[in-house]
């Protein structure tokens, strides 16, 4: 594999881009190990989704995930959560074998999916039902996830008397309330105008802040991926690997709206955007 690497100069600074080969694998959150996947079309022969994709995250680690559509980036998120398994290869998610339902695992998706006729309390609550919490002590940890969201005074209202974006928020504070240790994040702001999606991007990072929960965010926005990340990385086209990885240097905690001004966040721009070019615009 050929080596991507280059840096970028800003203020005294250096942005520097890591050898597309895979980070090591250690022992932490995700561990992902030469995994190969395959789908079956109708009257067709399997295609390859995932070709020896190796990737590991160290708790509390927050990384995105960015490559060209189709190229198996929710396929990933689908074998972590334990929704699908691979054909090839090994995946340890908290130090065992991805399971359907594992209570240490949340995962949020780009649409909020909340049920129209409960209350954002109830929708919250609902989560903790879920997973055994006792009935008289849903309703103080559903009011204070939502109220870490900005929402303190919408828990009566139901899903059709809030914004999209409050919607959404709402969708974080329920998957965020149980206290999983790994969150899986599917475009989950991509429904949202350019405005609101600041808005609930910052809420996130100081909900993610004061949890410290390793976060796994598959996105095709490139600036929300630095905004928000520790890490990106980039996967190549079907049958994709990982081709490159970019530690972000940027100091937390941030502002999206405030890293738009910042010329170190463009300087690692035009370094992540060069090598995209040189991977999908080239080819």
């Amino acid at each position: 594999m050929e080596d991507n690497q280059g840096t970028v100069d800003d203020p005294g600074k250096v942005v520097t881009l890591v050898s597309p080969e895979p980070r090591a694998v250690s022992d932490g959150v995700v561990d992902v190990r030469g995994v190969y996947h395959e789908y079956a079309l109708q009257d067709e022969k399997p295609q390859p989704v995932l070709v020896d994709l190796t990737l590991a995250l160290p708790p509390g680690e927050f990384v995105a995930i960015v490559g060209p559509s189709g190229c198996g980036k929710t396929t990933l998120l689908n074998l972590l959560a334990g929704l699908d398994k691979q054909k090839a290869g090994t995946i340890a998610v908290l130090g065992q074998p991805p399971r359907a339902g594992d209570t240490r695992v949340g995962y949020l998706f780009s649409r909020d999916a909340l049920l129209p006729w409960r209350t954002a309390q109830k929708n919250v609550e609902l989560a903790l039902q879920l997973v055994g919490v006792r009935k008289k002590d849903r309703a103080e940890r559903a009011v204070r996830a939502l109220s870490e969201m900005g929402l303190n005074d919408y828990a009566g209202a139901l899903p059709s008397q809030l914004s999209q974006g409050m919607r959404q928020r709402v969708a974080i504070a329920r998957t965020l309330v149980t206290e999983p240790q790994l969150v899986l994040m599917d475009e989950p702001f991509s429904a949202l105008d350019a405005q609101t999606r600041i808005l609930v991007q910052d809420e996130f990072l100081k909900m993610w802040g004061r949890r410290g929960i390793t976060v796994v965010l598959i996105t095709h926005d490139l600036s929300e991926a630095i905004a928000l990340a520790d890490r990106v990385v980039l996967m190549g086209r079907r049958p994709s690997q990982i081709k490159a990885e970019f530690p972000i240097t940027l100091s937390r905690p941030r502002s999206t709206k405030a890293l738009q001004s910042e010329r170190e966040y463009h300087a690692i721009y035009e370094a992540i955007w060069k090598v995209l070019e040189d991977e999908f615009v080239s080819n």
